[in-house]
């Protein structure tokens, strides 16, 4: 019975989700052209994500939701009343964190607001491996679906794709996480083994890639000092690198002592530091030469923020694979640090376009 109503639940949400996203466009007031799915896209997801979980609780603490539908409301439309995105890289920057900013919203109202209790955080954590995990598998799940449906109304003579993925597909896209909740909610048995196995295959692959790729920079006459777009991808790799040790380190700490898993995140945490101390290097040499603006305060800000991180996760990674510690000491390190990155989404959303006039 409580599975069936889940499942209503889950309808309600991803309806409300998709509604949401949806609605404005259906009745003519507004149209992608003003980028209107990049301010709203996360909005309509992380609210559908809350929505669901409130739903699922066998009670709703009113003031809790309360607060949390005031500064989704707040959010949206403040995203919304922002000059246009063209000419102003501080409205790009908090169109880029607004994601950011959400997720460590959705991540109280996840933990119950219990924000003194670190073992609820590393929960969260461990939740968004198999989040992520799922809800790959669903969306590709669904693009054989959609190519499927679409190809089969092509042979009998109608073009539904524009129709069908600007709705159905959208819709679907945005649903995705909710759905990928619901069975993590109910089907605990068998996502509680996803993560472990997938942490186990990616971060030794990882941990190559980043070797061959350093050993490759020097040839390729790549220097992040002088190229810009170099320097972009540095940092992007840098930001995926680091998801990747959080969501290993989550994953492989559900299993018992592993040694080589554990061997494996502590050298991919060295070398991930290298690689950040260059990025920073880098920003601080482009920020000497030509001053600072939003992006480059922005980049800065960011690779110290993952710079500290790193030291603490590499510390206690030290400490676990020379003197035997547990890796739950390296969870609660990460868990400890998600309100700096909660405080830093805020600045950059909400203070950044005031600082830089816009610009």
């Amino acid at each position: 019975m409580v599975l069936k109503n889940d499942v209503f639940k889950l309808i309600f949400s991803c309806l409300l989700a998709g509604l949401l996203i949806k609605a404005p466009q259906w009745l003519g007031l507004v149209t992608d052209n003003d980028g209107y799915y990049i301010k709203n896209v996360s909005i309509s997801v992380f609210l559908g994500l809350s929505i669901f979980i409130y739903l699922t609780r066998s009670k709703i603490n009113r003031k809790q939701l309360t607060i949390s539908l005031l500064i989704f409301t707040l959010s949206a439309v403040y995203i919304n009343l922002l000059p246009q995105a063209d000419n102003s890289d501080s409205t790009k920057l908090a169109y880029i964190h607004l994601p950011l900013f959400l997720w460590c919203l959705y991540g109280l109202i996840f933990i119950d607001f219990d924000t003194k209790d670190s073992s609820k955080r590393i929960d969260y954590l461990k939740y968004n491996g198999d989040l992520a995990i799922l809800t790959a598998i669903i969306l590709i799940a669904g693009l054989v679906l959609s190519i499927l449906t679409i190809g089969l109304f092509y042979a009998i003579d109608m073009n539904i794709e524009n129709i069908y993925m600007e709705n159905i597909g959208l819709i679907g896209i945005i649903s995705s996480p909710i759905v990928a909740t619901y069975i993590i909610r109910n089907y605990k048995a068998v996502t509680n083994k996803i993560a472990p196995i997938i942490a186990n295959i990616f971060s030794p692959l990882v941990l190559i890639m980043l070797v061959v790729f350093l050993i490759f920079i020097i040839p390729a006459g790549k220097d992040p000092y002088s190229d810009r777009d170099f320097l972009l991808i540095f940092n992007l790799m840098l930001l995926g690198v680091m998801a990747i040790i959080v969501f290993s380190v989550t994953g492989t700490s559900v299993n018992r002592k592993q040694g080589f898993s554990e061997w494996t995140l502590f050298i991919l945490s060295l070398i991930t530091f290298i690689i950040d101390i260059v990025a920073l290097s880098a920003i601080i040499y482009r920020v000497g030469e030509y001053g600072f603006s939003p992006n480059r305060t922005a980049v800065l800000g960011s690779n110290l923020l993952i710079l500290g991180n790193l030291i603490l996760i590499t510390i206690d990674l030290y400490k676990v694979v020379i003197k035997g510690h547990e890796l739950k000491k390296v969870e609660l390190t990460i868990a400890k640090y998600l309100p700096i990155y909660a405080a830093w989404a805020f600045l950059v959303i909400f203070l950044f376009p005031l600082l830089f006039r816009m610009r």
